[in-house]
């Protein structure tokens, strides 16, 4: 997992995948966390992107750093714990101007049975299952 994470912190941006009814959603993220041997994000509960998790929990992310590419897939679950939340905005601080650990907006989310793949056109597939 610690390979999942370090690729995710170098490349900054990643994309994560969500679905509204029938609809895919996709949009830029950038926090990542590992927490209590889990892998987190982050995000806010009165955005879309909460809204859809809740729903259907079901999510992946891709993410490219030039040259190899990752596919994380797996089901979010919410940790409302203050220390979950606290030590995603320790790593994030730019963040603490929007989010708290104890405001009822800042939602923390880990991979349950998440599966990495890293890809390129020169190497075969490398899969991490957590």
């Amino acid at each position: 997992m610690q390979e999942v994470y370090d690729f995710l912190k170098k490349c900054g941006t990643y994309y994560l995948a969500t679905v509204e009814g029938d609809q895919p959603r996709v949009r830029p993220f950038g926090t990542v966390d590992i927490f209590e041997g889990k892998l987190y994000i982050q995000t806010g509960k009165v955005k879309d992107v909460s809204k859809q998790i809740q729903q259907n929990p079901k999510v992946e992310l891709c993410a490219f750093d030039g040259t190899k590419w990752l596919r994380v897939s797996g089901k979010l679950v919410r940790d409302d714990r203050v220390e979950a939340k606290a030590h995603m905005l320790e790593n994030y601080p730019n963040l603490q101007a929007m989010y708290s650990a104890t405001d009822a907006n800042t939602e923390v989310l880990y991979f349950e049975k998440g599966t990495a793949v890293f890809y390129s056109f020169t190497e075969e597939p490398l899969t991490i299952v957590f």
